[in-house]
């Protein structure tokens, strides 16, 4: 039987593992390459940003949809990240956090794609 996602320290096994995928897909590897050079840095944010999610630990900052969305990404990219997500949750968790984190991330999917897509349409469109 698998545990469930518990602490930060199980946040930072899943995010390795799911961008260890990341990196080697054919569509989303090409993409996150080409702005991320560091992945440090970036896997760094990714667990400030589940943690602050999952537990309500402060020290999350920044704007997640602003950093995509001057990618060349869109629905297909999202349906992809998604498999990836729920393809590691599921290897590795089960439990009442693993289905939240994995609900979590298909709403901010939904949300991701339908800004892109109000955005794309509205060519003066800000993002705050």
């Amino acid at each position: 039987m698998k545990a469930d996602i518990k602490d930060s320290t199980d946040i930072k096994l899943f995010v390795d593992q799911f961008y260890g995928k990341i990196q080697q897909d054919d569509l989303l590897g090409p993409i996150f390459g080409a702005v991320i050079k560091d992945w440090g840095p970036h896997l760094e944010k990714i667990y400030q940003f589940w943690n602050a999610v999952l537990f309500g630990v402060q020290g999350f900052k920044g704007n997640p949809f602003a950093r995509h969305a001057p990618l060349p990404i869109s629905q297909e990219h999202f349906d992809r990240w998604l498999i990836l997500f729920r393809e590691t949750i599921d290897a590795g968790f089960e439990g009442e956090r693993a289905i939240d984190v994995k609900t979590r991330a298909e709403i901010m999917s939904v949300m991701f794609v339908s800004k892109l897509d109000h955005m794309r349409a509205n060519p003066g469109y800000k993002i705050l």
